[in-house]
């Protein structure tokens, strides 16, 4: 189980961890349709087939944060990467609520945070997620591999991996 990382400064001429990832200028009204979207009985089964909402709560403030999220089935679990600030309210062993296909379930949480694992984890999502890639600055070579430099800034912006087993 990885320790909580005490992330490097990022190497100059690299953006900063504020500059990695930002929402979009409308996420909000994103984030909104698409929990609307999971929680409709049929088009759930849709769009559900590579997103998932989380049910998190802040650990320090006790608010509720429902977050959409892409996933990628991975080695009998559901693999998530984020480098939001909200990704610090999980915890290894803490059981997480997630809408899933439509049905409200819980999950075992696994969060990996060392260089390796959430670079190597990236790189998984990343070649295998186009826009994950482009909403995190991973560039892709023409056969979709990941830059490992861009990989690597992200981990050191903040950037943590998800491990969530369904129960």
């Amino acid at each position: 189980m990885a320790s909580e990382p005490s992330h490097p400064e990022v190497p100059s001429g690299r953006s900063s961890p504020g500059d990695r990832v930002k929402p979009f200028a409308i996420q909000k009204v994103l984030n909104r349709v698409v929990r609307g979207l999971l929680r409709a009985p049929l088009l759930s089964q849709l769009v559900g087939r590579g997103l998932i909402t989380l049910y998190v709560v802040g650990r320090k403030s006790g608010k509720r944060y429902t977050i959409p999220m892409a996933y990628l089935p991975y080695e009998g679990v559901l693999l998530l990467g984020s480098g939001f600030a909200w990704g610090k309210n999980l915890r290894t062993g803490e059981p997480l609520e997630v809408r899933y296909k439509g049905r409200r379930r819980v999950t075992d949480v696994r969060v990996l945070t060392d260089e390796a694992a959430v670079t190597e984890h990236y790189a998984v999502i990343a070649r295998n997620n186009p826009g994950f890639a482009k909403i995190n600055k991973i560039g892709r070579d023409e056969d979709g591999t990941p830059n490992p430099d861009d990989l690597r800034a992200a981990w050191a912006a903040g950037a943590r991996v998800f491990l969530l087993t369904l129960r």
